[in-house]
């Protein structure tokens, strides 16, 4: 079998911070800290399990047709998750639906399932856990700073409403942090924390070659 591609898990060139293939979900994910944490819950269930069944899977796995099956179970990963968050919180599933859709092309474009699985299946998905955990630091990060300065709250999920604040915004706040809150912030906020990672990665020494 192939073994997946060797690359660092915050700087290397097939990292999620390297590639931004979850750009999308990072932006609509991170508006508001509920959404960061149940993204970040479905992010673990859809890579680890798909990972798992994509690695178990493999000497029965026809040559062909491959990307397409990794995109079946992932699908079908995510659709488990939103049908149990249905169970538990329907009114919180209305909000998350949309963003949720997008796990299973996120977990297409991870690298590393291009040339297959080890011979490993742990080792394996831990690559997939490992490459799931920095995307959803990535967005627990971000929301932490969307929300409490662009909306002036923190929420979390749970409550009749699907999601509990933990303290009311207020009005009248400074509106350039507030476009904080909105995909367009969002994307500004992203974009100059990509900047500024990759060129203090450049600075350091021994950071510029594959590990």
């Amino acid at each position: 079998m192939n073994h997946p591609i060797n690359s660092h898990l915050f700087w290397g060139s097939n990292s999620p911070l390297a590639t931004l293939s979850s750009t999308a979900l990072i932006i609509l994910a991170s508006s508001r800290f509920a959404f960061a944490l149940v993204a970040s819950g479905a992010l673990l269930w859809v890579y680890v399990l798909s990972a798992l069944v994509y690695a178990l899977g493999q000497p029965i796995m026809p040559q062909l047709g491959r990307r397409a099956i990794l995109l079946f179970t992932a699908s079908l990963m995510g659709g488990i998750f939103m049908i149990l968050l249905g169970i538990l919180n329907p009114l919180l599933l209305l909000g998350c639906g949309f963003f949720l859709f997008l796990i299973p092309p996120s977990c297409m474009g991870s690298r590393f399932y291009e040339t297959g699985p080890s011979d490993d299946a742990a080792e394996f998905c831990s690559q997939a856990l490992s490459e799931a955990l920095m995307i959803c630091i990535i967005i627990l990060a971000l929301a932490l700073i969307r929300e409490p300065l662009g909306m002036r709250t923190l929420s979390f999920p749970g409550g009749s409403e699907g999601i509990v604040e933990l303290f009311e915004s207020r009005e009248g706040e400074f509106i350039p942090i507030r476009i904080l809150s909105v995909s367009a912030g969002g994307l500004l906020l992203l974009g100059y924390g990509t900047a500024l990672f990759r060129y203090f990665r450049e600075q350091s020494s021994g950071i510029r070659e594959e590990y």
